[in-house]
């Protein structure tokens, strides 16, 4: 077992003790000056520091959240992650206590401060960390704990996540498949960075303790059934799982089985590194004209295929919709030169504005078909006199954002999603699929 904290502290923003909780009695206050000190030695500045420091047989972690420093001590070897990782989810408890962990917040609440930092943690070994549950036996009105009140079942189960006793009247399951697009494209048209980066979203209001059974196009899932693969798999790598999912099972079968929290949580992460065609591509030319005035032209072109998809709606009548592959709320940042002026703007779809205190011309799109192309034609009046020591002109990158629903770039489907519930109630599960600009910048200009 790994060694335990000796002592949790909270600090100010020049160091100051706001709370300090001691488990194991080794370390004293005077450890977090000590701490402080060591902190400042190293150039001051914690967003650059490393988050683990040591002196004289203490090993200091910590972390910064808006004003307030996070600090755990102790003389024993600790798990660092583990402990990094606990500090993260004392911040998201104050913040469903507090709304926002800040020293304020700490000092009008020191008192609950003190019996969740007693909870969650038990002579310096982390302990509960849901917020949910915390909050069913800690009440924040009252500002202490209920003596009446007894622990829910959650705290002495396998099940942590969630509270026995849940009740709707309409049992339903949404999940978001959201996938975000990096590409970074240099100044030839090259891209030296593609990735994908994906979510599976649920928001989950069922009763009772529901078993959740979720089936994906996984290619060594399908193999292993004897299943064909062919253009209808996909290699799922760099998978990070809510802490419901069974693993255990996931690595035998690569069945994905749990029991879900209640409410909204991202069930699963993952990152395909690969080389992905951008979907929206956007050529800039721009041409000065006898120093006085600038013209720019600009081509928006839609480089994914305007598919007609075809979904069945397993989960509620089994009828067939019809739907189209198009991109929303398209929005395209141009740079622009900080002493244009004059903006005479042209589109063949769409509207631009130009936002001066921003040096960018932005070209909205609302609906963007595949296989498209649109235009866009601006000139600005430059000044007649220009400074002798004229600073060099940016060269910001063209940004772009987008949405398309019903689509995705990995290719990633769910194939069934099951409930089961001893009561044997029906629920309605709901997916959606969508795909979003990330990092998305071409340093065209």
């Amino acid at each position: 077992m790994a060694g335990a904290v000796s002592a949790l502290f909270l600090l100010d923003i020049k160091g100051r003790v706001l709370v300090w909780r001691d488990y194991r009695g080794d370390v004293s206050a005077k450890q977090a000056e000590r701490f402080f000190t060591k902190l400042i030695e190293k150039d001051g500045d914690a967003q650059s520091q490393d988050p683990v420091v040591y002196d004289n047989g203490v090993s200091y972690l910590f972390i910064q959240h808006s004003n307030v420093y996070l600090m755990t001590a102790s003389r024993q070897n600790c798990n660092a992650a583990s402990l990094l990782f606990f500090l993260h989810r004392v911040v998201d408890v104050f913040k469903h206590y507090f709304e926002e962990l800040e020293e304020e917040s700490l000092r009008d609440n020191f008192v609950v401060v003190y019996e969740l930092l007693d909870e969650m943690m038990d002579f310096g070994y982390p302990q509960y960390t849901e917020a949910n549950i915390l909050s069913e036996f800690i009440k924040t009105d009252a500002y202490r704990m209920e003596v009446t009140q007894r622990p829910p079942m959650a705290v002495t189960n396998a099940v942590s996540w969630r509270s026995e006793g849940i009740q709707y009247k309409k049992n339903e399951v949404f999940l978001d498949v959201v996938e975000h697009v990096n590409i970074l494209v240099n100044s030839n048209g090259q891209i030296i960075r593609s990735d994908v980066v994906g979510a599976l979203k649920m928001r989950t209001y069922l009763s009772g303790m529901p078993e959740c059974k979720l089936g994906l196009n996984d290619r060594i899932l399908l193999e292993a059934q004897g299943r064909s693969t062919k253009g209808k798999a996909i290699d799922l790598d760099d998978i990070k799982f809510h802490q419901c999912v069974r693993l255990a099972r996931f690595e035998n079968d690569r069945t994905i089985s749990f029991i879900p929290p209640d409410g909204s949580f991202d069930l699963m992460t993952y990152r395909l590194n690969t080389q992905v065609k951008p979907l929206i591509w956007v050529e800039a030319q721009v041409e000065r004209h006898s120093r006085s005035r600038v013209e720019i032209l600009v081509k928006a072109r839609s480089q994914f295929k305007e598919r007609r998809l075809m979904f069945k709606i397993l989960f509620t009548n089994g009828k067939m919709i019809e739907l189209y592959s198009t991109a929303t709320n398209v929005e395209i940042e141009l740079p622009v030169s900080s002493d244009a002026s004059n903006p005479d703007v042209r589109t063949s779809m769409g509207s631009a504005s130009y936002v001066p205190e921003d040096e960018a011309l932005i070209w909205k799109i609302r609906s963007f078909p595949g296989g498209k192309e649109y235009m866009l034609r601006a000139e600005f009046t430059l000044p007649s006199i220009t400074a002798e020591e004229a600073t060099p002109e940016r060269k910001a990158p063209i940004r772009v954002k987008f949405e398309i629903p019903y689509f995705t770039v990995s290719g990633i489907q769910v194939r069934y999603l099951k409930i089961i519930e001893k009561s044997g109630y029906h629920a309605l599960p709901w997916v959606r699929y969508i795909t979003m600009a990330g990092e998305y910048e071409l340093r065209l200009i």
